[in-house]
């Protein structure tokens, strides 16, 4: 007989528990640095095999290899739909407050059906609470965290890496999925389970000392992005159900208080010593 329980987790402050067979948990060592204790948690979400969910399609993302597609049940909960190399491995079902989840997986890719239902459901319900999660790489120096942002291929784990050689003192925080909160005395950046295909799973938090947006170019130059262009610079590195209004509301919440009170670049860069010392004279003057 299969053993059920819930276990606890706090990232950036917000607590949730998963709800599932004893054996998964084997699948979810990269939680371990966030575990905590029983507690009220801001949502849950439940694991089970199962058969097919039925949805109305509204939009989909691919992205190497993976998609996601999201849509409506009949009954007007929302639907995640995970698949890889085309092959689905799971969907995930919740209502509109995100306060609770179902993960019904189809036992293809159960580590990545689990870890993709949790980053769409923590990105949903921590939404309205001033957090938002990023796709990017951050490193720490001199007790501050950077945040370096940009599209897949132009070179955040790389830069991240450059920092790392060529600046004494540099740590890495995340290589994939941070979390930032906004809080009363400025933005914080924290470590997370979710750090793509470098294992940097850190329970630790650092004030941001400023976000570096990325492109390639065949030189090395930075310049400070202030008003809407800062703002601008954020939207596409942030998860978040945009056509849900009250979603929408905390990301740009959010995403404001950033544009308004964090340093933000603009890195037009090479992949070379380089391009990190640049961006470090830059981030810490």
């Amino acid at each position: 007989m299969t053993m059920i329980t819930t276990r606890y987790y706090k990232v950036a402050d917000h607590v949730f528990g998963i709800q599932t067979a004893v054996e998964d948990f084997a699948l979810m060592r990269n939680y371990e640095p966030f575990c905590w204790d029983k507690d009220t948690a801001l949502f849950i979400l439940t694991i089970e095999d199962g058969e097919r969910i039925d949805y109305t399609e509204e939009l989909r993302q691919e992205e190497e290899g993976q998609e996601i597609f999201c849509g409506k049940t009949a009954d007007g909960k929302s639907v995640f739909e995970f698949r890889w190399q085309y092959e689905t491995a799971g969907w995930l079902v919740c209502p509109d407050d995100y306060h609770e989840g179902l993960l019904v997986m189809t036992g293809k890719y159960r580590k990545l059906a689990i870890d993709n239902a949790l980053m769409v459901l923590y990105a949903l319900a921590t939404a309205p609470h001033d957090t938002v999660l990023f796709h990017a790489a951050v490193v720490s120096h001199k007790e501050k965290a950077y945040m370096f942002l940009g599209k897949s291929g132009t070179g955040k784990s790389t830069h991240a890496r450059l920092w790392l050689k060529y600046i004494e003192g540099t740590a890495l925080v995340n290589d994939d999925n941070p979390v930032v909160r906004i809080q009363h005395d400025g933005a914080t950046v924290y470590g997370s389970p979710w750090s793509g295909k470098t294992p940097c799973y850190r329970n630790v938090c650092y004030p941001l000392g400023g976000i570096v947006l990325l492109s390639q170019a065949p030189y090395n130059k930075i310049r400070r992005l202030k008003g809407i262009e800062a703002y601008a610079s954020l939207v596409p590195s942030i998860s978040g159900k945009r056509w849900d209004q009250h979603v929408a509301d905390g990301l740009h919440q959010t995403e404001n208080a950033l544009a308004m009170t964090t340093p933000v670049f603009h890195l037009e860069c090479l992949p070379d010593e380089e391009a990190a010392k640049v961006c470090q004279e830059a981030v810490e003057s």
